[in-house]
């Protein structure tokens, strides 16, 4: 399977790249979610790529861009609907969180059995502010007073919302490790220590080759799980749907964590990026099921496997 970009996709990711560019620098990002972010998004047509006759792997090529960028917002759940719509996994255990309440439209509830369902936001009572929880600044949660279960059943198969955000999620996670691992290059060519730059020194080296290793196999996994979307006779779309979640979230959080390491002290402050990518890569690792989940998926996927 050739999994180099096609003349279009090359074409897309670099319209998608430019305009993240152009409209979401980090100064804009670290202002976190309004609907005009929807707004810009859905005009340029990021939402309505399924429907516009472009596959699962071109929507690949558009999230990786949006993760490169630290685009803010409910993105995956925005995907293919025509309303502006926020997650609510009431599958993290214990809990009764919901996202960017107050901005959305309506909010998705993944009940206990399995089944979608929509609620009005206004539906939906908060108790008190946001909460600090899940640690991204730019993800605002608010804990409700009772845990949201009930609402307007969603014709949707789950297995395909869960797959497809499993993928979206994935490829978003794909461009952070990618971007991580630019930034820290970049800072290790830029900083001195003992009259030359960081990045000559045999460790450092070695942090930044991991990362690029981990971004490129969580790339190959990703676009790998796009295709068997767009043909499911080319693979067991269990098996790299599973693999391409395992890999594209353990690839954010390493670099994340490696970039901070390759920044030294000034990767735990405020100013610098890193820690807003690595807050994000925490935040998704959890929704469409973590990394444990995934690997056992994967393992039972295995032969001889009896799960």
């Amino acid at each position: 399977m050739n999994f180099d970009l096609t003349d279009d996709q090359l074409a897309l990711r670099d319209g998608i790249r430019a305009l993240v560019e152009g409209r979401f620098p980090m100064d804009r990002v670290r202002d976190g979610f309004d609907r005009s972010v929807h707004a810009e998004l859905a005009d340029a047509g990021v939402f309505s790529l399924r429907a516009d006759g472009f596959s699962w792997a071109d929507a690949a090529v558009v999230f990786e861009e949006l993760g490169r960028g630290l685009v803010p917002g409910p993105l995956v759940w925005c995907f293919g609907r025509d309303r502006i719509t926020s997650g609510y996994d009431a599958s993290l255990a214990g809990s009764d969180l919901v996202e960017f309440l107050g901005l959305v439209d309506d909010v998705v509830v993944i009940d206990p059995r399995r089944a979608l369902a929509l609620v009005h936001p206004a539906d939906v009572v908060a108790a008190g502010e946001p909460e600090g929880w899940p640690l991204d600044p730019l993800t605002p949660v608010w804990r409700t007073e009772k845990q949201v279960i009930a609402g307007e059943p969603l014709d949707l198969p789950f297995a395909d919302v869960w797959d497809q955000g499993a993928l979206l999620t994935a490829a978003y996670c794909v461009g952070m490790a990618d971007r991580l691992t630019e930034m820290a290059v970049a800072y290790a060519q830029e900083r001195q220590q003992f009259d030359r730059p960081i990045g000559s020194f045999q460790a450092v080296k070695h942090i930044c080759a991991d990362m690029a290793v981990r971004a490129e196999l969580a790339r190959v996994a990703t676009h790998a799980a796009a295709c068997v979307l767009d043909d499911p006779a080319t693979g067991s779309r269990a098996r790299a749907l599973a693999g391409a979640k395992v890999l594209a979230g353990e690839a954010a959080i390493l670099n994340g964590r490696s970039a901070t390491q390759v920044y030294g002290g000034m990767g735990f402050t405020w100013e610098v990026d890193v820690h807003l990518f690595l807050k994000r890569a925490w935040v998704l690792e959890t929704q469409f099921g973590g990394s444990d989940h995934h690997a056992d998926a994967l393992a039972s996927t295995m032969p001889g496997s009896h799960a």
